[in-house]
């Protein structure tokens, strides 16, 4: 077969170079009030090939070779890495009704959430 599987393997790799870095998963800083949020991403990946050859001597089944592959990438934020002053805390995006209805009560939720633990430390 003339396919290089070298070549694919290396396109492969030069991928996940690419894409696959701190920066893709550690999110850039964003100020909310007087909050810093540090948003964190999950990220899934997915590959797949196959290389064949047909031997056939027949018009309807004839001799040949064929090469496929396939790749997928998904992402999504786990949660937030959260910080005032010197106090830091992750907070997850799960199991609070999702992204954006924990994005929407952040502020409400750190402000009691330091607050207890200013209250806790006395």
């Amino acid at each position: 077969m003339n396919t290089n599987m070298q070549d694919v393997i290396q396109k492969l790799t030069e991928f996940l170079k690419n894409e696959v870095k701190t920066e893709t998963i550690i999110g850039k800083e964003f100020k909310l009030g007087e909050f810093s949020c540090v948003p964190v991403m999950s990220i899934g990946l997915g590959f797949g090939g196959g290389i064949g050859e047909g031997t056939g001597t027949t018009e309807k089944a004839p001799k040949g070779e064929g090469v496929g592959g396939g790749a997928g990438m998904g992402m999504a934020p786990v949660g937030f890495l959260v910080s005032r002053g010197d106090q830091i805390q992750f907070i997850g995006t799960k199991g609070h009704g999702g992204f954006a209805s924990a994005f929407e009560k952040l502020p409400e939720l750190l402000g009691k959430y330091f607050e207890s633990k200013k209250a806790a430390a006395v």
